[in-house]
């Protein structure tokens, strides 16, 4: 019987399922890969069934693991599911709350609202996962992670968005451009700094760009940049402008260090976007800091 065996052998067996990959499940989960490989040992031997084929580094799912796989989810699930209540009976919840969050929101605005849910629940760890938006959505769909903020919709149909925060996108310049405005054309004329594809940021960009009627093809891109710490460093250098998030340079404007240029006749605004999947359950402690962040939502 599945319900007889060890929980952590079964998200061991999930993990290296997913990732085809002993040394992958090690990192994703913290461990050696020695341990991995003794755990799938031992579930294999209470199964009596092979679940690996092993050829050198590569690794591949025998029947019986394919078979496992489809009721191993929702036996993890499950026993989730009672640790949620036995939460609920408990007067301080605790746990490990790992969420995942584009770079804007993820790096300037839920490191401030942390620590006031920090206040109310001490006892829960969080650690957030800053990667893309196209990263957050498919990590969610593969089930990597529960919870994601994001700064755009992807459209995907298994992913459910509820609005968190505004944003505006303006055009950040080192002073190359003395006007507060300009005319959407003469973001021509200036050499421009882009994020890479799969930013939340840079598709919203793109988007703005082409109600502009502005060629994206025609922009004179120097240089793409993975973070936005690195596009304003790039700024502050003098190598070009780009279109960031006001969030993001909030200190850079108090201090003087970057200037902000809006187009005339346009302001691309933006929302961020709390992601679940709409096929999983949150367990209690991720419900807690869901609630808390449309609670807070709009607010900064």
């Amino acid at each position: 019987m599945i319900f007889s065996m060890d929980i952590h052998h079964l998200r061991i067996f999930i993990s290296v399922f997913k990732h085809k990959s002993f040394s992958k499940a090690a990192k994703e989960l913290f461990l050696t890969q020695p341990t991995i490989s003794e755990h799938i040992k031992t579930l294999e031997e209470e199964l009596n069934c092979k679940l690996f084929d092993r050829f050198g580094k590569i690794i591949i799912p025998t029947k019986e693991a394919e078979i496992l796989y489809e009721n191993a989810q929702e036996v993890v699930d499950k026993v989730e599911g009672l640790k949620d209540i036995l939460q609920k009976i408990k007067s301080t919840p605790s746990g490990n709350l790992h969420i995942a969050a584009s770079s804007i929101p993820g790096t300037y605005i839920l490191p401030r609202l942390i620590s006031s849910f920090k206040n109310n629940y001490p006892e829960i760890l969080i650690q957030i996962e800053i990667s893309d938006s196209k990263s957050v959505i498919e990590n969610l769909i593969s089930g990597d992670i529960l919870l994601g903020v994001v700064g755009t919709k992807l459209g995907k149909s298994k992913i459910f968005y509820h609005p968190f925060m505004n944003d505006e996108l303006v055009i950040v310049s080192p002073n190359f451009i003395e006007e507060s405005y300009i005319e959407p054309e003469e973001i021509l004329k200036y050499p421009f700094i882009t994020r890479e594809e799969g930013s939340g940021t840079r598709k919203e960009m793109e988007k703005w760009l082409k109600e502009m009627g502005i060629d994206i093809e025609k922009l004179n891109i120097v240089c793409t940049l993975s973070s936005t710490d690195a596009v304003k460093e790039a700024i502050k250098n003098g190598m070009g402008i780009s279109i960031l998030s006001i969030h993001s340079i909030k200190d850079e404007l108090e201090y003087k260090k970057l200037k902000i240029v809006r187009i005339k006749n346009y302001k691309m605004n933006r929302i961020f976007y709390i992601a679940t999947h709409t096929m999983r359950s949150l367990p209690y402690i991720y419900k807690l800091f869901y609630e808390f962040l449309k609670e807070k939502a709009f607010s900064l």
